[in-house]
């Protein structure tokens, strides 16, 4: 009885000495692939920390650039309009400019462009005729329109360019070819009155046969591009002012010329001394 017991006994600690060496092993498995996995996340994170490095001095370095870039814009340029640029060289000569400007009309301009457009205006005028009430200059935004009375440029109801309008023509000229990247339109415009000859039928006639007149003489005399010219005529129906008196039918009678220049250009105009 006394053996049965002890045989017993032996087997049971046999048996459990057996169970704790196989958790033991598992233990020691569990801890070396724990220790595995944590030398690899450590080399893992080292690496990211060395990318994290890189990345934060590239971020440095552009922040750096931007910084310089701001600098210089704001020291050199001034928004317009939030479109474009335009240098403090470029806004010394528009304020010269202005201060030439009659005082009234520099009260209306209420923002950055409409001054610039002010001083292009003046400077266009004067470069192209000293005669103050027969040349308008008109910008919207950077497309300048030239109303230029039609008594500098043709005999009445005739459209032949006169001899007296090869000064204005030249300096028109000069103005469209100081820049290739302009386009023009040439518009004829006319009073109310009715016209009927042997070589004009109507105003529409007398208006086309006006705007063509003036881009021939600004492609054969003047060497003007005729692939960016555009002749049109518009007759009576677009007049500046009513038709009812004989002041008002001459204000209505009139060549526009529209002139589109490049945007990257259009300061260019500023400055009176290159046209």
């Amino acid at each position: 009885m006394r053996k049965s017991i002890f045989a017993s006994t032996l087997s049971i600690l046999l048996l459990a000495s057996c169970v704790s060496k196989k958790k033991y092993m598992a233990l020691e498995n569990n801890l070396s692939e724990t220790q595995s996995a944590l030398t690899k996340t450590q080399v893992e994170k080292e690496e990211l920390e060395a990318k994290m490095t890189k990345i934060e001095a590239r971020v440095t370095e552009y922040n750096e650039k931007i910084n310089s870039l701001k600098e210089v814009n704001d020291t050199q340029y001034s928004s317009v309009d939030d479109v474009t640029v335009m240098s403090n060289n470029t806004k010394a000569k528009m304020r010269a400019t202005l201060a030439k400007v009659d005082p009234a009309k520099l009260s209306e301009a209420k923002t950055l462009q409409d001054s610039m457009n002010l001083a292009i205006s003046y400077n266009l005028k004067k470069s192209i005729s000293d005669e103050e009430d027969d040349v308008n200059v008109d910008i919207d935004k950077t497309v300048v329109m030239i109303n230029i009375s039609d008594k500098l440029l043709f005999n009445s109801g005739s459209y032949r360019v006169s001899k007296k309008a090869d000064n204005i023509l030249t300096k028109l000229a000069e103005v469209i070819n100081s820049e290739p990247s302009m386009e023009v339109m040439v518009e004829g415009h006319t009073d109310s009155r009715t016209i009927n000859t042997a070589v004009v039928e109507d105003n529409w006639d007398l208006s086309v046969k006006r705007a063509t007149s003036i881009v021939r003489k600004l492609q054969k005399d003047y060497n003007v591009d005729p692939a960016k010219m555009i002749a049109a005529g518009r007759s009576s129906y677009l007049p500046l002012v009513e038709n009812d008196s004989k002041e008002n039918m001459g204000k209505n009678r009139r060549t526009k010329i529209v002139i589109i220049p490049n945007l990257d250009k259009f300061f260019a105009l500023l400055d009176a001394e290159s046209l």
